[in-house]
């Protein structure tokens, strides 16, 4: 078996690499490292498996070629994180709808199985919670770059479903919440490893607006565990998929437990939304999974607590740059 992963060299992405490889499997990454490191998959270069193009996945032909020898696509590639969207919101438009239209249609033509990844903030401010896969999505206005990344995430997942009606295309969505780990970086706005990161160095852990708002946070690894199921798992074609844990935990009860549990000096403070990224900035109070769907298909649980992922991710984060 064959696999194309794009956005390879990012946090989820080569982290699905090594576990491909580690089953036998054949893999070809192509990301264009403007998230993305060259360190992530350093090491994966010697084994003979592997395979990495540094390119975008808007150049078509060359899409063509990778999905046409290959078995599955993990499409991965998206502009990700809050600071990275407010701040380039025609980069996050034109690569999450492009590219995935270009992903979709070459597999399409092939008839290749595709793992989608979306997203959470598709279900917006919706105070429905914990979010369904069939609950309505509740976008605020276009004047504010916030929901640009909601909307193009939906768009794409429309798209995919379109080509499984209309094409039968074997596609898989994925609505990730909140996934952390080793390798992930702060530098866009991903709160778990900024706080880890400033307890580490004794600066101040800066939780933005009241730190009541809730998260459900999954480790890596057990993303990684329901990607390799869904390698074969007909029954999930066709569906959207909450992947998250439904354990929540508020950012300053979360800033708390980083701060003690890496024996920091740190002051916890607060930061307005609006100096952090941009007037008028929305968030929800409230973002937790409904994983039912998700336990039918495959008998999943989260494996690995809030105070394991911070201790994994803290190791990581004392030899690597956020």
């Amino acid at each position: 078996m064959r696999a194309l992963i794009t956005g390879g060299a990012g946090f989820i992405g080569s982290h699905l690499a090594e576990a491909l490889l580690a089953r036998g499997v054949e893999v070809d990454i192509i990301d264009d490292l403007s998230t993305g490191s060259m360190a992530n998959i350093d090491h994966l270069k010697p084994q003979r498996n592997f395979h990495y193009t540094i390119d975008t996945i808007l150049n078509c032909p060359l899409m063509a070629e990778l999905i046409d020898r290959c078995d599955i696509v993990y499409h991965l590639a998206a502009a990700v994180g809050v600071r990275l969207i407010v701040e380039s919101p025609v980069r996050t438009i034109s690569t999450n709808i492009r590219g995935t239209e270009i992903c979709l249609n070459m597999a399409s033509k092939k008839g290749k199985k595709v793992v989608l990844a979306s997203t959470s903030e598709v279900y917006g401010k919706s105070d429905k919670v914990p979010f369904s896969e069939d609950d309505d999505l509740v976008l605020g206005p276009t004047v504010k770059s916030r929901w640009s990344y909601a909307c193009s995430k939906a768009i794409d997942e429309f798209l995919a479903l379109a080509y499984h009606r209309e094409g039968k295309l074997p596609v898989v969505i994925c609505r990730l919440f909140n996934i952390v780990g080793p390798r992930q970086t702060g530098r866009y706005g991903m709160v778990f490893p900024r706080l880890i990161w400033q307890a580490l160095h004794g600066e101040d852990v800066t939780v933005y607006g009241t730190g009541k708002q809730t998260r459900s946070f999954l480790f890596v690894a057990d993303l990684i565990r329901v990607f390799l199921m869904l390698l074969d798992l007909p029954q999930a074609e066709g569906q959207v998929i909450n992947i998250g844990s439904d354990n929540e935990i508020s950012i300053e009860d979360l800033a708390k437990k980083i701060v003690a549990q890496t024996g920091s000096s740190s002051r916890i403070t607060h930061m307005r939304y609006e100096q952090a990224y941009e007037e008028g900035f929305e968030d929800m109070g409230r973002r937790a999974a409904n994983i039912a769907k998700l336990r039918r298909l495959m008998e999943f649980s989260p494996s690995v607590d809030v105070e394991e992922m911070i201790r994994r991710t803290a190791e990581y984060l004392k030899t690597h740059r956020c």
